[in-house]
């Protein structure tokens, strides 16, 4: 039975995007990967993000706000609606575009705890397929009161629904994560002004942790 959280959430989806078809009844097709279309990850991953799993992007460099507009971007046009859990209640929205806005569901928080919250109402819902955690900017007093069973509670829920789930932390502590991205790229001043294109190819990533590859591994080298 579905609850009534997730019934509210459904109705204020409907409302926000009334030109979107929700498919409230079926189960959703499921694929292996959620193609972001940005090569730093979608080719070392071999897809991209795995679904029914959680990412993490450990923000060691700069350039993660570039990285979550790009992916508010390539998402509006594929015309697929992004969750983004704003934890810290920083994006700027100022150098978006409005249709790219228009297929964004941004859930302002003012701590931790808020976006947790959150995020564990928005995972029980199998329609939101991609769903954006962002902690980076979260105080280290926050974070460290967020319990591990938390992120293993978030990871059953997703498997469940074949939803990506990506968290932005300022160091390692999603334990489930599938797979776990580093961003190490270092902006100056002057990059802020440059055009979105030229961030991006200076975007450092490095995969760091991609269980999914040793599974198969594993069961290649069994078979």
């Amino acid at each position: 039975m579905t609850s009534p959280n997730v019934i509210q959430l459904r109705q204020m989806l409907s409302e926000k995007f009334p030109g979107a078809r929700w498919n409230w009844t079926e189960a959703p097709a499921v694929e292996n990967h959620f193609a972001t279309g940005l090569p730093q990850m979608d080719e070392p991953l071999q897809g991209g993000l795995p679904k029914g799993a959680l990412a993490e992007i450990v923000c060691a460099g700069s350039g993660s706000a570039a990285l979550i507009r790009e992916l508010l971007v390539r998402a509006a046009g594929k015309n697929q609606i992004v969750t983004l859990i704003d934890g810290g209640d920083s994006l700027d929205v100022a150098p978006i575009e409005e249709t790219v806005l228009s297929r964004l569901l941004w859930v302002r928080c003012r701590s931790a705890e808020e976006a947790l919250k959150a995020a564990d109402l928005v995972l029980r819902d199998s329609n939101l397929s991609l769903v954006l955690l962002d902690l980076k900017l979260n105080p280290q007093k926050q974070l460290r009161k967020i319990p591990a069973t938390t992120w293993y509670r978030f990871q059953r829920l997703i498997e469940e629904t074949a939803a990506v789930c990506l968290v932005f932390t300022p160091q390692a502590m999603v334990s489930p994560a599938q797979t776990r991205m580093i961003l190490r790229s270092r902006f100056s001043l002057n990059s802020i002004e440059s055009p979105a294109e030229a961030l991006m190819q200076d975007l450092r990533l490095e995969i760091s942790d991609a269980r999914q590859f040793r599974e198969r591994e594993l069961l290649q080298n069994s078979a």
